[in-house]
């Protein structure tokens, strides 16, 4: 993220998630420029709900460049049970971060948004035009609609005081610390869990919903390389694999019941809802910065491989250091998971 003008100091936000954790390695493997200050930090260091404490840890920190990550996140159920949680602690955070940013004369903010923002009723494949044109799907509408205000205040900010304040949307995130909580985490770690018990117990494995469900996947490692990349004030890009590797939920969990060594029965509780069935998402945005980068397709490369902790996993235990060596799903080209 350096730019000419003296030092660079990038805050993020949201340090301690999937994608924090990502950029931390991506950055401590030499991501990294000379002349930048790297502050990660968390909810430990400050209630970004609260205006009076986020902007005193915008005052401590002085960054010169905000990476924008921190949310109040969940899976599927957690969102359908709690939109209006979802909806106002976002935009609270959301609104703290971006003033605070102004406040201080941040240069450039970087902020994370979601596929789900997208209309639920539209055609395929989405891309970045089409994020205003409709209605969100009804599951998950208040962190969506929260997600969706900080592409409008970013223009609003750049209309009113020539903010660099812009935004990259991407598809379904995956990797080390992830939320492994089974009730409220994404499809893939609840997966990972889910097979982990089952193989522990000896038990059938329950996927939840039709298994028909379509996403596209990508790794953190993989998005956490694109973040706070110059080229980015365009406007915001979709990070996603080509729509050729989107794969259904059931094949998602074929994937990790074989990455997995499960020989158990495989069932799918057709009770339980499926939410948005597809967000097919366009690269083509993304292809205009990297033209020549590619992603694995999914389910190519290594055998895979998951080794698991000799211990046994609290089912709510949100984070555990997992080891993802060797399962395959879409990667940048030539990353190991």
């Amino acid at each position: 993220m350096s730019e000419p003008g003296g030092s660079v100091r990038i805050l993020v936000t949201g340090g301690s998630g999937l994608v924090g954790r990502a950029i931390q390695k991506v950055v401590a493997d030499g991501a990294g420029l000379p002349g930048e200050d790297w502050v990660f930090v968390s909810s430990k260091d400050a209630d970004l709900t609260d205006a009076a404490q986020t902007r005193a840890l915008f005052e401590k920190v002085r960054p010169t460049h905000v990476i924008h990550l921190a949310a109040m996140v969940g899976g599927l159920f957690r969102n359908i049970k709690y939109n209006l949680d979802f909806w106002r602690k976002n935009v609270h955070i959301n609104d703290n971060v971006l003033h605070s940013a102004f406040e201080v004369g941040v240069r450039k903010v970087v902020s994370c948004l979601s596929t789900c923002i997208f209309p639920d009723k539209t055609t395929y494949p989405i891309d970045e035009t089409m994020i205003h044109n409709g209605p969100p799907h009804n599951s998950n509408f208040g962190y969506s609609y929260a997600k969706r205000m900080i592409d409008v205040q970013n223009r609003a900010y750049f209309q009113q005081h020539g903010c660099t304040f812009t935004a990259v949307i991407p598809t379904n995130v995956f990797g080390p610390h992830d939320n492994f909580n089974i009730e409220d985490g994404h499809v893939l770690p609840g997966l990972i869990h889910k097979v982990h018990l089952a193989k522990s117990s000896g038990s059938a494995l329950t996927v939840w919903g039709t298994g028909k469900p379509r996403r596209q996947f990508i790794y953190s490692l993989v998005c956490a390389e694109w973040w706070g990349r110059p080229d980015l004030a365009a406007g915001p890009p979709l990070l996603a694999v080509g729509e050729e590797d989107e794969v259904s939920i059931q094949e998602a969990a074929e994937a990790v019941v074989e990455a997995m060594d499960f020989h158990g029965e495989v069932t799918f509780d057709t009770t339980k809802s499926d939410g948005q069935f597809k967000k097919t998402a366009s690269n083509g945005k993304l292809r205009t910065y990297l033209p020549d980068f590619r992603f694995t397709p999914f389910k190519q490369g290594e055998p895979p491989v998951l080794p698991w902790l000799s211990h046994p996993v609290p089912q709510d235990l949100p984070a555990p250091p997992w080891l993802w060596t060797g399962l395959a799903f879409p990667t940048g080209a030539g990353d190991a998971l």
